[in-house]
């Protein structure tokens, strides 16, 4: 189909309008326009058609049959288009928010909140999906993902939720009086990841460590991370954020720390976003905290 060959859209709407009310006054209101507007719309459609579809010659319009020619195919036109999209509407509706986010973002952060967002929007069905992996962003799946680094991903589009740099932290215990100076005195120790990441090893190659762990190494979801941590089962990367109770009461120490600009990131595909999705958005933001006074701004 041509879409180049069709009069303006704003014109066939405006006719469709006047069949429909038989009226210029009601089909002004009706588009909440002016009747005069409607009129120079039929006009312009007459023109651009060259051929009359008004009888202006008695005292009230009339439509000449080429008029109710197509006043009856816009009436099937613009009610199949009303019905789709109140059916896309309403299918979208249906469809829970899907969001992904790491086990221990869920489990750190999302759960502790989330009774306060199902208070706020109790219509909104949500399917909280926690894993270590990466996920793609495709039409009708995960709407909005919670994903830590430099807010860089391309083909998406996000913005900051938790400014907060990466720690290696280990119970006091499991150290035994050790020295540790360098990334490198970690390596005989058991090491701890979330699984789905490799976060360890990643942390050990951003600091020029080129040897592999020779200690243990355990993967566990992100939600018994921490506990195992805090037992003195091995060392193990995490969010500052997460564990600052833990370092201040002296539970955990910090080994080490880096990643400063880094945190979570409300990350979504471009374009214009469901009316769930923007609720829990719009939720996440009031929930921000970042180091930049002015983010929330």
């Amino acid at each position: 189909m041509d879409w180049l060959s069709l009069p303006p859209l704003a014109a066939l709407r405006a006719f469709s309008a006047y069949a429909e009310h038989g009226n210029l006054a009601k089909a002004g209101a009706a588009l909440n326009v002016s009747h005069a507007a409607i009129s120079q719309q039929l006009r312009s459609l007459e023109e651009y058609l060259g051929t009359p579809l008004l009888d202006r010659s008695g005292r009230a319009l009339e439509m000449t049959e080429e008029g109710q020619h197509l006043a009856q195919a816009l009436l099937l036109g613009f009610g199949a288009i009303q019905s789709a999209v109140q059916d896309l509407s309403a299918q979208g509706a249906a469809r829970p928010l899907h969001i992904s986010c790491t086990p221990m973002f869920a489990a750190n952060w999302l759960m502790p909140r989330l009774a306060e967002f199902r208070m706020q929007y109790p219509d909104v069905d949500l399917v909280i999906d926690p894993r270590g992996e990466v996920v793609s962003l495709q039409p009708g799946g995960v709407d909005i993902a919670l994903r830590y680094g430099d807010g860089n991903w391309a083909g998406l589009e996000s913005e900051i939720l938790l400014c907060s740099p990466m720690v290696v932290v280990a119970k006091p215990s499991l150290l035994q009086d050790r020295l540790i100076e360098a990334p490198e005195d970690l390596l005989d120790l058991p090491w701890l990841e979330e699984l789905g990441t490799t976060e360890a090893a990643h942390w050990l190659r951003s600091r020029g460590v080129a040897e592999v762990i020779r200690g243990a190494s355990i993967k566990l979801p992100g939600n018994l991370l921490m506990q195992a941590v805090r037992e003195g089962q091995g060392v193990a990367v995490s969010v500052q954020d997460f564990v600052d109770e833990d370092l201040k009461a002296g539970r955990l120490v910090e080994l080490f720390s880096g990643g400063e600009g880094r945190g979570y990131h409300i990350v979504t595909r471009p374009g214009v976003q469901r009316g769930q999705a923007r609720q829990f958005i719009s939720w996440l933001r009031r929930n921000r905290k970042t180091k930049d006074p002015e983010a929330d701004i």
